[in-house]
């Protein structure tokens, strides 16, 4: 099996940090359903205004809203633009869903990542 990427959200901004949580990034639940991502799932951020990358997993949340729980609130500051995106293992890449969005953390865009075709 190989790892590929499974969804990737493109330029969420960080709407909230929340230091004494245990940890996780809460993400609006229509951009989890919309991507499959499911809670608790394992998600990989990049900050584009530091270049910081880090794992943590996924709790679902309010529309709009994009918090940095935990230790990772130490990470990015609110309005920071980030990328997310998670990997799953299959033998041949399938394609993945990625949305783009804008300043409220609104989809503007869906494309795909085509699948294999090596």
């Amino acid at each position: 099996m190989r790892e590929f990427v499974g969804a990737k959200l493109h330029g969420l901004r960080i709407t909230g940090k929340s230091l004494e949580y245990e940890g996780s990034a809460t993400i609006p639940t229509s951009l989890m359903q919309r991507a499959d991502i499911q809670p608790y799932e394992r998600v990989y951020l990049v900050n584009k205004s530091t270049g910081t990358r880090w794992d943590t997993y996924a709790l679902p949340g309010p529309e709009g809203e994009f918090v940095l729980n935990g230790a990772a609130a130490r990470l990015g500051e609110v309005d920071d633009e980030v990328l997310l995106w998670t990997f799953r293992e299959e033998e041949r890449f399938s394609g993945a869903v990625v949305l783009f969005l804008d300043a409220n953390n609104s989809v503007t865009r869906e494309t795909r990542y085509p699948a294999a075709t090596l």
